[in-house]
């Protein structure tokens, strides 16, 4: 199998690479493509140097590709890519909301992922932390509403936003003025409740990742979601803050319980010992930390609950990566489109 990395030396393509090294899929032949200013250039892999070509503006020699250079790459190129007899793992907000394109979490909803027509979804990195863990929750307790405020790290916006975040908070601590680039207003030090564009009803395009892409993946169209999505001066892991009413009432207890044997979620949730969920600890993680769970004070029978995850390992590398093995364990990465 032939599997290629389109955006290779992007955030995201970095910690493909880190994953694939790891990995169980099996594959003969790895490309890796960027933009032409990356071209010429070499990533290592399993010992090996591999030199960065530049994305072709038609098809790609490659059974796999795993698809992370943005939305508008992935909108113009990926049909050809499929066309050419190419599944394409997409990391982009592309196709997401189109009703033939699974999105996909593995530990959720794998079986949608045999139903592709040559591209699968990766879901946004907001919504894939936050979805292993209600969805186990809503199997067993429904969930009536979700209400979720997010505290997300710089590595949102990919290297740019880590790299800002890193010399602003050097030149704001030398005496000197941080000018905003990556994120709307300077990041150092500050909180930005502005993720992504404003929507007419006044929620940020984030905001509604999160509302409309959980819907899909738990396959619930009527959940009720509200989404507060917050940029905080963290480099690397977001976090969620979740409140949940419930159909049938939970106790805090048995909802840890359910989690603990949750795929791709870890319980760390002990107050006395100072253990709960945070970035420090979720960073270079596979699982997502669930933790601070406790009876709700606004939803009888309802839950609180805090999350945090890696956004560029969970929230977009790994997935990709776990979909291609969900597929390949299955026997079901055939070459060509329509042949799952």
């Amino acid at each position: 199998m032939r599997l290629a990395i389109v955006g290779a030396t992007g955030a995201v393509g970095h910690e493909l690479l880190s994953v694939l090294e790891q990995s169980s899929l099996n594959f003969s032949e790895l490309q890796l493509y960027a933009s032409p200013r990356s071209a010429g250039s070499t990533l290592s892999f399993r010992g090996q140097e591999i030199t960065v070509q530049v994305t072709p503006d038609g098809a790609i020699p490659a059974d796999v590709i795993l698809a992370s250079a943005g939305g508008s790459v992935s909108k113009a190129l990926a049909p050809a890519w499929v066309a050419g007899g190419a599944l394409v793992i997409d990391n982009s907000s592309a196709f997401r909301y189109d009703d033939d394109v699974p999105l996909v979490c593995p530990e959720v909803n794998g079986e949608a992922a045999l139903r592709h027509h040559g591209i699968i979804a990766n879901p946004n990195c907001t919504t894939l932390i936050e979805v292993l863990v209600l969805a186990p929750l809503h199997r067993v307790y429904g969930i009536k509403r979700a209400i979720i405020s997010t505290y997300q790290s710089a590595s949102g916006a990919g290297a740019r936003g880590m790299e800002e975040l890193e010399t602003q908070t050097h030149m704001v601590l030398h005496g000197k003025v941080a000018e905003a680039s990556a994120f709307a207003h300077p990041i150092p030090f500050n909180l930005i409740p502005h993720i992504d564009v404003f929507q007419p009803n006044g929620y940020t395009k984030e905001e509604m990742k999160v509302v409309w892409e959980t819907r899909k993946i738990i396959g619930d169209p009527n959940l009720v979601i509200s989404c507060t999505a917050v940029r905080v001066p963290v480099l690397r892991s977001h976090s969620e803050a979740i409140t949940l009413e419930l159909e049938r009432p939970a106790t805090p207890e048995a909802a840890r319980e359910l989690l603990r044997h949750a795929p791709g979620v870890e319980v760390r949730d002990d107050p006395s010992a100072n253990l709960y969920p945070m970035p420090l600890t979720a960073s270079g993680k596979y699982d997502v930390e669930v933790g601070r769970i406790r009876a709700s004070l606004v939803f009888e029978g309802g839950l609180e609950l805090f999350v945090s995850g890696d956004q560029l390992l969970k929230g977009a590398a790994l997935n990709a990566v776990q979909i291609a093995e969900y597929l390949q364990e299955r026997g079901a990465l055939k070459l060509g489109v329509g042949q799952v």
